[in-house]
């Protein structure tokens, strides 16, 4: 069986959900997410397509939460380290 490949987005310490990445493909991930974001201001200028923006921002957050649920560690409630 083969070893399997790192997580991109490692887990918070405390609270619920995914920290920085820990690698070079969370990175990207990160920085397309951000760029989109850039584009969608461009595409959609809030003060007059306020709606569509709305709508943009949130399937961009939908489609990057969707690969930190495939690439990262498994979500739960943290409470640090325990040592």
């Amino acid at each position: 069986m083969p070893a399997k490949a790192p997580y991109w987005f490692p887990a918070k310490r405390y609270g619920w959900g995914w920290g920085l990445p820990s690698s070079w493909q969370g990175w990207l991930v990160m920085a397309c997410y951000v760029a989109l974001l850039g584009l969608g201001f461009a595409l959609f200028p809030p003060a007059s397509q306020t709606a569509e923006f709305i709508l943009y921002v949130v399937g961009l957050t939908v489609l990057l939460i969707a690969i930190c649920w495939v690439k990262g560690e498994p979500p739960r409630w943290r409470w640090g380290d325990k040592s």
